[in-house]
């Protein structure tokens, strides 16, 4: 009896997880792409640490195994990053000038939509 009702309530407490979620708001687009941008500039951040630590020990064991580290490898120079900039995407508003330039297309006249009538 209590295997078969703590079964149940499993299946009715799951069953909430399905239900569907709400589209985003613009502000929340707007964060998550911040947040995407930020998480692409710490990625390349520690690429760039990671490179420079890379030949730091390059460079310490050219120094100290003379005999036995060989001939160095040419590898590209680290790239820095920079600082974080983000800039948001411009919302698409159509161009001032460009209003202008377009020919003017012919006024249509209206016709309202008919819905069909139900047949009883």
């Amino acid at each position: 009896m209590n295997k078969t009702l703590f079964a149940w309530l499993l299946v009715a407490l799951s069953a909430t997880a399905f239900a569907k979620l709400p589209a985003p708001s613009d502000e929340a687009k707007a964060k998550a792409a911040e947040a995407a941008a930020k998480t692409a500039h710490a990625g390349k951040v520690d690429g760039y640490l990671l490179c420079k630590s890379q030949d730091k020990v390059a460079a310490h064991v050219q120094k100290t195994n003379k005999a036995k580290a060989g001939k160095p490898v040419a590898t590209p120079p680290c790239a820095d990053p920079g600082k974080f900039v983000y800039t948001p995407p411009e919302a698409a508003a159509p161009v001032a000038g460009a209003s202008a330039a377009a020919p003017a297309a012919p006024a249509k006249a209206a016709v309202p939509a008919v819905a069909p009538a139900k047949k009883s």
